[in-house]
């Protein structure tokens, strides 16, 4: 009982129904058996969703002219980032064991402009604890005073966001299908703080 961390129980319940019956299993275990053999279970179960969330990212498409003007949106090649901003991306799956990542943005948190970008065009698949630490990350940036916003989700990712009521933490506005949106709304953002701060530039 002191070891569960109850209040992730809501966050848990909105997730996938995979992640729901391995977070079951492993809390039975534990109580039924002992820990280290729950733990044993609950990392070779949390592996094999691995193997299946990467292998179902994994696709093969012909490239049409709509796909490459889709792309023109996405790109950050002849895009100007202001600087009141700083975009940073997420490139491959971000999944248990990559969580640790954000490190370095959060110790440079104090000399980071006043609008985060988290660009997630290349993120291919998250998991629960990865959607907990962009979630983590987002908290901390709002309490610097800096706002975060998220762009170009790919389908598995922006599902399992939706599942999570995931623009609680950022704002439904904050969520940008593209960073063509992204830059956009950070320009609102922006003038929208200067406005309410009395300042301009």
């Amino acid at each position: 009982y002191n070891m569960g961390d109850w209040e992730e129980i809501p966050e848990i319940l909105k997730l996938s129904a995979a992640d729901i019956a391995v977070w079951l299993l492993t809390m039975v275990l534990t109580v039924a058996t002992d820990l280290t053999f729950a733990v044993e279970v609950g990392m070779v179960l949390a592996a094999l969703m691995f193997i299946r969330k990467v292998s179902r990212t994994t696709t093969v498409s012909p490239v049409t002219k709509d796909y490459v003007e889709d792309s023109r949106v996405h790109v950050l090649q002849g895009k100007d980032i202001p600087d009141y901003a700083i975009v940073y991306r997420i490139h491959g799956p971000f999944l248990f064991g990559a969580t640790d990542k954000f490190a370095d943005i959060l110790h440079s948190l104090d000399k980071l402009p006043p609008i985060v970008i988290l660009r997630l065009r290349n993120m291919t698949a998250i998991d629960a604890t990865g959607l907990g630490a962009i979630r983590d990350l987002a908290d901390t940036v709002h309490e610097s005073g800096r706002s975060l916003l998220l762009c170009g989700a790919r389908e598995q990712p922006s599902q399992l966001m939706k599942q999570a009521e995931f623009e609680r933490h950022v704002g439904a506005e904050n969520i940008c299908g593209s960073i063509a949106e992204a830059l956009e709304r950070a320009a609102e953002v922006y003038h929208s703080q200067c406005a309410a701060t009395g300042n301009s530039r």
